[in-house]
């Protein structure tokens, strides 16, 4: 039996490396491990018992909670059983969970906590076709006496009364399974529209964490730490693809709050995260450095001058003077080392970036202190597996070289077209949306604009519905332009205007934490976010790292010409239950832009305010609303370097 399936890696990872850490989780400030032989034995009493329950092949398993070993190990039951396992973002208001469950008809869930049982039970009276809920963690659940209520240390007991009453049946079910059975559907983010369930086999995943693997030399030895949404494909990759090929051990944060906390605990070899997250650690270390003393100031910038002129450049092997070396491995000791270790990144051999572009300035900062960071292009549909940064081939502004196996090509409009192994098998039930995703030679179209350079990396320049013309015919690509607003640590999220108008203008929010800390610091009183957000002195400070941002640009040809003429700094911030992002805190644009209509039109008709009242949902479910006279301001523009090329 080859291991031509993810259960079928499980039983070889039992067999080849029993005692080998799999799993680890932290449980009241205490690291819990689980070798391979113990999650083989967790799996098989997991899938028994849903078997007991009536689960069996083709059905669907919705999964919602943090990163837990157990709700990894129910994904593999699933699979066990020919099931597919369908995770959902923890985060999500009931109301959102209700489309996927239906769409995907789910009657059996494993769910983390009371606080996912509770919204389940909440869809009820929507989705009544909700049979069987499991929970891992039982606290607060005492007195719950719905039927369909269960734990899930009960359900493994009655899998493990079941396995013994059924002799054979476990193991003829994962002998019957194939690999192109659908191994997990997961629903995109819903950028442009209501989520579509992905649906991806055994062979698509696995061919997308070998290649990964092998491309990197990872072994068994490995590290991760997995925090990352179970619902959303990177995650699936690195903690569930790439951990089943290869064997490494897969660790599980106490908590959201304690994750940094649990990184540094760990010490990763392997380290998966969006920009967003590289984004927020280094707000932390500017924090932190504007708050140290004069000395470690001075230290701090003058060995970042150093590491900025030649420690990418050290870390990829190319030749650098000895007098930079010197004062490098200097650097390495006093900032740099130190530096690491606090970021928790003094053991990462390499570590990842994708879900958005990472701006060139913020990839430079963490190779220039010596993390191996790379930026690698997938996306839901391809398994995240499409180009991949050779060791030494780094490009700090493009994604790398097409991954093994994977054929890329650019369409007469610059979209990326993609055929490879780890394709998906469609969209679930969506055959006309699967049939406009995947033309008829088979290429996966992407949505993505690109374009080849020289050495054949490819560069994405934004999505290509967001790639638009300015009046004067310059190209307006707003991820690239946001991308370096968000370099800066006082700035959280921007949004850019530019298709169809003379000038570029933006929406910029604020980096709360970040410039709470730089307010605190010179004496500025406010009573809150709308409050600091509207102070005049919060504003230069926002109007000094825009002017920046255009200074950037006026030198580059292709973008110069779509400098910020003029900004403003929301009420709110821009937040996922209020529809303005997605759960992976992707803009939505079209949304934005309808609701807030009449910011639009003051930055384009030179108003200087503009009165805006927005209703906010909270976490508890409430509605209410959040009103301010917001403050337009106007930016300087710089002349463009070099001639504008269309």
């Amino acid at each position: 039996m080859q291991a031509t399936t993810f259960p079928r890696r499980l039983l070889e990872h039992g067999r080849e490396r029993p005692h080998k850490s799999a799993y680890r989780e932290k449980h009241l400030g205490i690291w819990q491990t689980w070798t391979w032989q113990q999650v083989n034995d967790e799996v098989r009493a997991l899938a028994c018992g849903l078997a007991a329950l009536g689960f069996g092949r083709g059905m669907h398993l919705a999964i919602v909670g943090d990163n837990r070993p157990r709700l990894y190990w129910a994904m593999l039951a699933a699979q066990c059983l020919g099931g597919v396992a369908v995770p959902l973002y923890q985060d999500a208001p009931a109301a959102d969970m209700a489309y996927v469950l239906a769409d995907a008809g789910i009657r059996f869930a494993i769910v983390e906590d009371q606080e996912q049982v509770d919204k389940l039970l909440e869809l009820k009276a929507q989705y009544p076709a909700i049979a069987h809920i499991a929970y891992d963690d039982e606290r607060g659940l005492r007195h719950y006496r719905q039927p369909e209520l269960l734990s899930l240390t009960r359900l493994q007991e009655a899998g493990r009364a079941w396995d013994r009453a059924n002799p054979g049946c476990f193991d003829a079910a994962i002998e019957a399974g194939q690999p192109g059975d659908n191994a997990v559907i997961l629903y995109t983010s819903g950028t442009t529209g209501k989520p579509k369930g992905v649906c991806q086999t055994h062979a698509a995943l696995l061919a997308a964490g070998t290649g990964g693997v092998a491309f990197e030399g990872l072994t068994d030895e490995e590290n991760v730490l997995s925090y990352l949404p179970m619902a959303w494909v990177g995650d699936c990759l690195f903690s569930f693809a790439q951990a089943l090929v290869a064997g490494f051990t897969v660790n599980c944060p106490e908590s959201g709050e304690t994750v940094m906390t649990d990184l540094r605990e760990i010490g990763p070899t392997y380290y998966f995260a969006p920009p967003r997250v590289f984004e927020n650690m280094l707000t932390q270390v500017m924090i932190r450095m504007e708050d140290a003393g004069a000395l470690k100031r001075r230290l701090f910038h003058h060995f970042m001058a150093v590491a900025r002129r030649c420690g990418a450049e050290l870390l990829d092997g190319r030749p650098v003077a000895w007098s930079d070396r010197i004062a490098y491995a200097l650097g390495q000791v006093l900032v740099y080392g130190p530096l690491k270790n606090v970021l928790g990144f003094s053991r990462v051999k390499v570590a990842y970036t994708a879900g958005a572009a990472i701006g060139p300035d913020l990839f430079r900062f963490y190779r220039s202190i010596g993390v191996n960071l790379k930026q690698f292009y997938g996306s839901t549909e391809t398994c995240a597996y499409i180009c991949l940064q050779p060791d030494g081939q780094i490009k700090f502004d493009s994604v790398g070289k097409p991954a093994p196996g994977v054929d890329v090509r650019l369409a007469d409009n610059g979209e990326v077209l993609v055929k490879s192994p780890t394709l998906m098998d469609g969209y679930y039930q969506r055959p006309e949306a699967t049939a406009e995703a995947i033309d008829a030679e088979g290429y996966f179209h992407t949505g993505d604009a690109g374009v080849f350079d020289g050495d054949g990396h490819l560069r994405i320049i934004d999505r290509a519905a967001d790639v638009g013309r300015m009046n004067h015919g310059a190209i307006f690509a707003p991820n690239y332009v946001e991308n370096k607003l968000k370099f800066f640590p006082f700035i959280k999220e921007a949004v850019a205007f530019g298709h169809g108008r003379d000038t570029v203008c933006a929406f910029l929010n604020i980096d709360m934490e970040a410039v709470g800390n730089w307010a605190e610091r010179r004496g500025i009183a406010y009573a809150g976010y709308t409050d600091l957000a509207a102070h005049p002195q919060t504003y230069a400070l926002m109007q000094e790292c825009v002017e920046k941002v255009n200074a950037d640009l006026a030198s580059e040809a292709l973008m110069g010409q779509t400098q910020i003429h003029r900004f403003l700094v929301l009420h709110k911030e821009l937040d996922p239950d209020d529809d303005e992002l997605t759960r992976t805190r992707k803009v939505r644009r079209k949304f934005i832009a309808e609701k807030y209509g009449v910011l639009i039109d003051a930055l384009y008709t030179g108003k200087p305010s503009q009165y805006i009242s927005t209703q906010v949902k909270f976490e508890d479910g409430r509605t209410g609303t959040v009103a301010a006279d917001l403050r337009i301001a106007d930016c300087r523009t710089f002349p463009v370097v070099t001639a504008h090329a269309a």
